[in-house]
C-alpha cells in the first residue's frame, strides 16, 4: 500500500531528476523491465502501439525527447495516491497539462507507466 510520505517523496525526486534532465536519475525509478505507454512514443520513436518495454528502450526514447525539447521542465501540481500506484499531475514541456499513472512493483520501483497530455 503507498502511502502519502512515499507518493510526495517519488513526486519530488521524479521532478527534480527531470528537472536536472538527468536521464539515468530518472531510470532508476523504474523497474528494468517496466512498461511505458504514451502518445508520444509514437511520434517521438516512431512506436505506433504507444508502447515501450524496459530501461534500454525506454532510455533511447526520453533521450531522444530531451534532444527535442532542451529546455524541459516540469511544475508538479498535484499527487494522487492509490492502492499500488500513483498520478502525478504535472505542468510540462510549454506548460501543458500532463498527467502519469505509476504502478509499482512490490520492491517500490515502477513497472508500468501510463502518459496522458491534454
Amino acid at each position: 500500500m503507498i502511502d502519502n510520505a512515499f507518493a510526495e517523496h517519488f513526486a519530488d525526486d521524479w521532478i527534480n531528476a527531470w528537472n536536472s534532465h538527468d536521464l539515468e536519475r530518472v531510470l532508476a525509478h523504474y523497474a528494468d523491465d517496466f512498461e511505458m505507454n504514451s502518445p508520444y512514443i509514437v511520434q517521438i520513436a516512431g512506436e505506433p502501439s504507444g508502447r515501450l518495454h524496459g530501461k534500454e528502450a525506454v532510455g533511447s526514447y526520453w533521450a531522444k525527447a530531451l534532444g527535442l525539447i532542451p529546455d524541459l521542465r516540469f511544475e508538479l501540481v498535484t499527487i494522487l495516491v492509490g492502492v499500488n500506484s500513483i498520478t502525478l499531475y504535472y505542468k510540462g514541456a510549454r506548460g501543458r497539462l500532463a498527467a502519469e499513472v505509476f504502478h509499482f512493483g512490490p520492491d517500490d520501483k515502477v513497472v508500468k507507466v501510463f502518459a496522458h497530455y491534454a
